[in-house]
This record gives structure tokens, sequence and C-alpha cells, in this order.
């Protein structure tokens, strides 16, 4: 039998401190590329509008809502540029605020998930502590999302607990947003937001749930490699479902210090060095989170019939 490789047989002091080195350059162009983006699903439907381009442009918009909610965590973590300051700013405005989402409420709610992942105390396993689930249920869950059902939820949740002197952030977007597209003679262009946000961002933000924690073969353990998943994904799946490197989530919960731009070459790193063999670790596309999520008895129940 093949003894278990330990972390720190796996990866060196030095190339951790590398890997932990946050780079302005790489920064800057993930959010310009986030944020490039978001620009392109405006304008592409502003110029050619039909149907079609204007229900791509949601659907990217809900991508990209995701994307500057990941952004806005790894600022959380001062693990996007090397500034604090710069962080906070950067997390608070350009990416927490068009969600309503403060890089400093979130960093506090955060940080306790990572401290206490593997026990009751972790804030986020309300989200998952069900999975796998009935295949009849994930399917109402899903549709509850698509729906909007959930998405109208949290915006009226979000309406009902608008405080001016906390989310004025939020507010100064949104009145920019609406006042840009109406300067471009498309005011009706700022309803793709929040239709993306109700019926895309939901959905989205699911999915990368489950194939965070959803398919952890045991959250009370200790061992992330047990609690945490990271998902393969496909360059489309990035686009929208995994933006930013969120994937890696098995590796961002090892090293929290490590940007997402960085956690590609973590994980070859520690997959290369065989410090996943013998852990039911890595999902191989959103379709296999998708399967993981269905308990094994009744997906084996339907194969059998």
């Amino acid at each position: 039998m093949t003894e278990a490789v330990r972390l720190s047989e796996a990866l060196t002091k030095e190339e951790l401190r590398d890997l932990s080195t946050p780079s302005d350059v790489k920064a800057i162009a993930s959010l310009a590329f986030n944020w490039a983006l978001i620009v392109a699903a405006f304008a592409v439907p502003i110029i050619w509008t039909n149907p079609l381009t204007i229900f791509a442009a949601i659907i990217f918009l809900g991508g990209r809502q995701l994307g500057l909610g990941i952004l806005n965590h790894d600022c959380a973590h001062h693990a996007f540029v090397s500034s604090k300051k710069g962080n906070d700013f950067i997390g608070h405005w350009l990416c927490g605020a068009p969600m309503n989402i403060s890089v400093y409420a979130y960093r506090t709610y955060h940080l306790k998930h990572h401290k206490y992942a593997g026990t009751d105390q972790d804030p986020d396993k309300i989200f998952v502590k069900n999975y796998p689930v009935s295949k009849d249920s994930l399917k109402r869950k899903l549709i509850r999302d698509v729906t909007g059902r959930t998405g109208f939820r949290d915006t009226m949740m979000k309406l009902k607990g608008f405080k001016l002197k906390k989310h004025y952030p939020w507010l100064v977007f949104h009145v920019g947003l609406l006042a840009v597209l109406t300067a471009v003679g498309a005011p009706w262009a700022y309803l793709m937001w929040w239709a993306a946000e109700i019926f895309v961002y939901p959905v989205l933000t699911r999915v990368r749930q489950i194939g965070e924690h959803g398919v952890a073969l045991n959250r009370d353990s200790l061992d992330p490699r047990d609690n945490t998943s990271t998902t393969l994904a496909s360059w489309w799946e990035r686009l929208l479902i995994a933006p930013n490197q969120v994937n890696y989530h098995l590796e961002h919960h090892h090293f929290a210090a490590v940007p997402g731009y960085n956690l590609p070459r973590l994980h070859k790193l520690l997959s290369s060095r065989g410090y996943y063999r013998d852990h039911d670790c890595i999902s191989h596309g959103y379709l296999d989170v998708l399967k993981r999520a269905v308990r094994q008895d009744e997906a084996e129940g339907a194969v059998a019939a």
C-alpha cells in the first residue's frame, strides 16, 4: 500500500511563498477582463437588439456577477493585489458594490467558514448539509432558481434591509449604471442586470456551492480533502459557472493566501506529487458535480430498473 503524501512533502516553503505572492499585473488584468465582459454583455444587445442577444447577455451578466463576487472574495482574503488598502478598495467598490456585498462584512463572515470548516460551527455548512439529495429534490432546487423564486426572495431581502449609510455603494452603482445606459439611449438594458441577478446568478451560485462542499465525502472531517472539492472545469464552465478560478476550491482551503490566478498552478503541483491520491475530492466538470449531488442509492436503483 502506498504511503499517504503529506502536504509538507507535496509543496516546498519556497514554492508556497512564490504562489502566495500577489501580482498586481495579473490582478488588474483579471479585474479588467471581468468588467470588459460586462461592458460587452451590455454593448452587444444594444447594438444588435434581438431576443437572442438579450438572452445571451443576461446569461453572461449572471456569470460575471458571480465573477465579481469571487474577486470580492479574493480581496476579503487580501489575496488579490499586493496592497491591503488596494484589496479593500477593489473588493468594496469595484467588485462588492454591484452585488451589495461589503468586503468588510463579508471578510468577517467568510473567515469563520475557513476557521470552522469540517465542524458544525461552519456558517456555510447549512447551504450544503443535506447533500447528496434525491434527484427530485435537486430538480426542485434548480427550478426554483431558474424561475426566479430564489432570486426574487433574495432581492426582496436586500431591499428590505437597505440602509443608506451602510449600502450606499450599491445605490451608487445602480444610479451610475442606469445613467450610463440612459446616456447611450438604452435605459431598457438596465433591466438585464436585474434579470441576470434574479434568474441566472442564483442557479450558478447553487451549482458552485455544490461543487465546493456539497459533493465532499465527509463534511465533518478536518481534512480539506474530505470536506472540500475541486472541479476541473472546461473553458465555457470557467466563463459562466466557475469564473476567476473559483473551481479550485480545495486548493483555496489549503492555502487561502494564494491568489485565485495562482490556484491552477498550485493544483497542478499537488496533483502531480500524489497529494490527492486515495481521496475522491476531484469532480470532472459540473455535470459530474450534479451527478455526485444525487444520492447513489437512487442513481443505482435507476440503473438497475
